[in-house]
């Protein structure tokens, strides 16, 4: 009997820790950490749902193009007629504008309360924020799948041992925290919305797709490696519910103001007077980490994600997954996602953040529905289709938002 080495392990679950580290950071971060300011524990469940959720679409994703060989927009296209894939590009330029505005924000942020330069935090947010988003298109340009996977594997780890680590050393309620698993009306107005942007925010939500590239990268193709898939997507939600607990934790009842700097220097304060200065470099680290994949894994997959959707619309012949980032389309569009959401680092981190999970939120039910009709026919899928577990728990996200939708509405 064989044994499997770490290297193995790793390179095993590898495209479900990039999707976790892509969703976790900013994400989870930011949106857990003003919800477990403004609501406390009593939230907790919204993180295990949204986990849940992005786990069912994407195994579904998974099973659809192992199936077929095709990307879901492929499918998506061909299936359901190029109309879907405008709908798609509509939403998708604005989200990248506000994920890209608050990914920047966030890496100025965490970078100025970890090196403490230059003093005034506004210069620093956009220094060290545009530092970071060129980096990271050096790296998503040049760098290559092997270069993005390591740092990525790095990433993960530095921020979960730090923050989960921080979050137990702050020892806890853990009888409330228990409690918060039941869910329960987190009441009218700003809580219901962090808590809607809490469930789709946390682990990620357009950038769910870009399970499909890094899949192939991988070299998965064989409708054989359905397992590998599934468990590396639960490796990759487990950690992320993990980091989203933590970090309510970590954030509960501070009063945090909505500021930029506002978020991270209230919790290194607060870690710091309750584990000393060790404690606090830790918990920036952590943070730094979880927020730096973010940007790196967004900057890496999201222009792949454009192309791809332009080629759908246009119907001309897919391009090999290995040749999308050196399109030209993907060279612009990353440019773009680098520098125009600079301009939006004046609304604060806060609205930005709440902006992008809210927003990103409602593209959840859109996938759900596809999903439905891309996996629910045999003549599409074979022995893949949709099986009642899974159908459920596809309508059931649907339904969740779709009711969310119209509450918060009224």
């Amino acid at each position: 009997m064989s044994t499997r080495t770490p290297r193995s392990i790793l390179a095993l679950v590898a495209p479900g820790l990039i999707v976790a580290a892509t969703g976790v950071g900013a994400g989870d971060l930011a949106t857990a950490g003003f919800a477990g300011s403004k609501i406390g524990l009593t939230v907790a469940w919204a993180i295990a749902l949204g986990a849940f959720m992005k786990f069912v679409l994407n195994e579904g994703l998974a099973r659809w193009q192992l199936a077929t060989d095709s990307t879901l927009l492929e499918g998506v296209a061909r299936r359901l007629g190029r109309w879907a894939i405008v709908v798609f590009l509509l939403y998708l330029v604005p989200f990248s504008f506000f994920v890209g505005g608050a990914l920047i924000a966030a890496t100025g942020v965490a970078t100025h309360a970890l090196v403490g330069w230059p003093a005034d935090p506004a210069t620093a947010k956009l220094f060290w924020g545009a530092m970071g988003s060129a980096l990271a298109a050096i790296v998503a340009f040049k760098g290559g799948f092997a270069l993005f996977e390591r740092l990525m594997a790095i990433s993960i780890g530095v921020m979960f041992i730090a923050v989960c680590a921080t979050a137990v050393r702050l020892a806890p309620d853990w009888g409330t925290l228990a409690a918060g698993f039941v869910p329960s009306d987190p009441g009218e107005g700003e809580p219901r919305e962090w808590t809607i942007g809490l469930i789709g925010g946390v682990g990620g939500t357009v950038t769910i797709l870009c399970y499909g590239y890094w899949m192939r990268q991988a070299g998965r193709r064989d409708a054989a490696q359905l397992a590998t898939c599934r468990l590396d997507l639960a490796v990759a939600y487990l950690f992320t519910g993990l980091f989203g607990i933590a970090m309510l934790v970590i954030a509960n009842g501070l009063p945090l103001e909505g500021q930029g700097t506002g978020l991270l220097v209230a919790l290194a304060a607060n870690i710091e007077s309750a584990l000393g200065p060790s404690g606090r470099l830790i918990f920036l680290l952590g943070a730094w980490a979880a927020i730096a994949s973010s940007l790196l894994g967004v900057w890496q997959s999201v222009p792949m994600l454009f192309v791809d959707a332009l080629q759908c619309l246009r119907g001309t012949p897919p391009v090999a997954i290995e040749a999308l980032p050196t399109t030209r389309a993907a060279r612009w569009f990353l440019m773009a996602l680098a520098t125009v959401p600079l301009l939006q680092a004046s609304i604060g981190f806060a609205a930005a953040q709440k902006a992008y999970a809210v927003y990103g939120a409602y593209f959840l039910p859109l996938l759900a529905l596809a999903l439905l009709v891309l996996n629910g026919r045999a003549s599409f899928v074979g022995v893949f289709r949709n099986r009642p577990w899974t159908a459920i728990s596809l309508i059931g996200v649907l339904l969740f938002f779709v009711v969310a939708a119209v509450a918060g509405g009224r």
